[in-house]
């Protein structure tokens, strides 16, 4: 098998990959009698509304936290996982609805390598039967053609000299060299495309660039373009030309990874960027991370997702009956343990705030009032003032025996709006560049 870089003989415009409003939504199972009668649970929106396009020859980083949907992307491109809805195109065919006999030649242009090697070998295996076995299920069955082909693979990924690793077990492998061994085994169909999911995240520091370094190698003499899974900022700007920064499912940020890294749009990559660690100790560096962890897919907040965590979130942010849970929370945290139990007995069960809802009734304690709620919400309104879910709030009354709390009725879900080679998905960009303070000027209310 030939491994070599074919001649390009005329521009090629088309992108090798494209993905169109991409979805990927997982049901939830529910207690025995919600199935028994065909009660709907929900779902989890693993990847919401996804689109974007890939270069021959480019490196795409798809980064988020766990949980952000970014594997689930990867997974569902080359059809391991069942796509809800949306199109995904490679090389100009549209592989979204082939039957799986139909995809299989497909699967000759587009391999994955996995984050764990350890897994991803199958130990009862030696190397020469395990990279060639993808030769072996697309009907190659001379041992000469797919030995050799094996050894030209190990030699691709440096494991030489080759005679020394055909017949190791991966238990006999370091972990850096059982991630060249999968890497061979992902090149030996000679695809064309390459889903990367975390390929160094397992592996120890003083290996990660040396398995970077031969991707990028193996891109240029192959022609590889690669879809890039990630968590670590700091691997992705070594590596890629492109980033799509994920969060709950969506692409909240997407253009050249170098103008990102010069000049992050979106609070949330801003705050991933801050997380990198500084190697040197004897600089202090800010961090000014996101509060609280990223929320329940199956439950997504209102209006802009990043809201609850974001420093600059403003009036229509989308802002609910579960961020005034936070926020009382947030507050007993901040105060001595006697503040908290004298405050508790104020307030029912907070659980009545857990159901995403622009109108909150907050129940009253036991022997109090909803004036006595009303009145705790505004101690905690006079200590942070500037807090921002205030800027949501509409109105709170006194309701007799709990305070409703009224939020803002004209929440915005921020679709990817275009800042020069940008794209972000927040609304301090929905009429342009913010102001110098990076904060968006106060809208009236409808």
């Amino acid at each position: 098998m030939s491994q070599t870089k074919p001649e390009a003989t005329a521009v090629d415009t088309e992108p090798l990959l494209s993905v169109e409003d991409l979805r990927v939504h997982f049901a939830l199972r529910g207690g025995l009698m919600q199935r028994f009668f065909g009660g709907s649970v929900g779902s989890v929106k693993a990847v919401d509304g996804v689109s974007f396009s890939l270069k021959r020859g480019e490196v795409l980083g798809v980064v988020g936290e766990s949980g952000s949907g970014k594997t689930t992307l990867g997974r569902a491109i080359l059809r391991t996982v069942p796509v809800t809805s949306g199109r995904v195109r490679v090389a100009g065919r549209d592989i979204t609805d082939l039957s799986e006999p139909a995809l299989r030649p497909m699967r000759r242009n587009m391999q994955m390598v996995f984050q764990d090697p350890n897994a991803s070998l199958n130990p009862a295996m030696d190397l020469l039967t395990a990279i060639g076995h993808p030769l072996r299920i697309h009907g190659e069955d001379n041992d000469d053609k797919v030995r050799a082909a094996v050894v030209a693979a190990l030699e691709r990924v440096g494991l030489v000299p080759t005679e020394l690793f055909l017949h190791k077990y991966p238990a006999d492998l370091s972990g850096g060299q059982k991630q060249r061994a999968v890497i061979a085994r992902a090149i030996i169909l000679g695809p064309e495309l390459l889903v990367a999911d975390e390929p160094v995240s397992m592996l120890d520091m003083s290996v990660r660039a040396k398995i970077l370094e031969l991707m990028l190698e193996l891109k240029n003499d192959l022609g590889l373009s690669y879809v890039y899974v990630t968590h670590d900022l700091a691997t992705a700007k070594f590596f890629c030309d492109t980033l799509a920064i994920m969060y709950l499912g969506r692409i909240v940020e997407y253009g050249p990874a170098e103008q990102i890294y010069a000049d992050p749009k979106h609070p949330y990559t801003q705050s991933l960027l801050k997380a990198i660690p500084e190697p040197d100790p004897a600089k202090s560096v800010p961090r000014d991370l996101p509060r609280g962890e990223i929320p329940d897919a199956a439950r997504p907040p209102l209006g802009c997702s990043f809201h609850p965590r974001c420093p600059k979130a403003f009036e229509i942010c989308g802002w609910e009956s579960r961020d005034l849970r936070d926020l009382v929370e947030r507050y007993w945290l901040a105060h001595p343990d006697d503040e908290f139990e004298r405050d508790r007995r104020v307030i029912g069960a907070l659980t009545a705030l857990d159901d995403p809802a622009v109108t909150a009734d907050v129940p009253a304690g036991s022997g109090h009032s909803g004036a006595d709620v009303v009145q705790f919400l505004e101690r905690i309104k006079g200590e942070d003032p500037h807090e921002p879910t205030w800027t949501g709030v509409t109105e709170v009354v006194d309701a007799g025996s709990s305070a409703k709390v009224e939020f803002r009725t004209d929440a915005v879900d921020p679709p990817l709006y275009p800042v020069g080679d940008q794209h972000v998905a927040c609304l301090l960009y929905r009429d342009g560049e913010p102001d110098g303070n990076g904060s968006k000027p106060r809208t009236r209310r409808r």
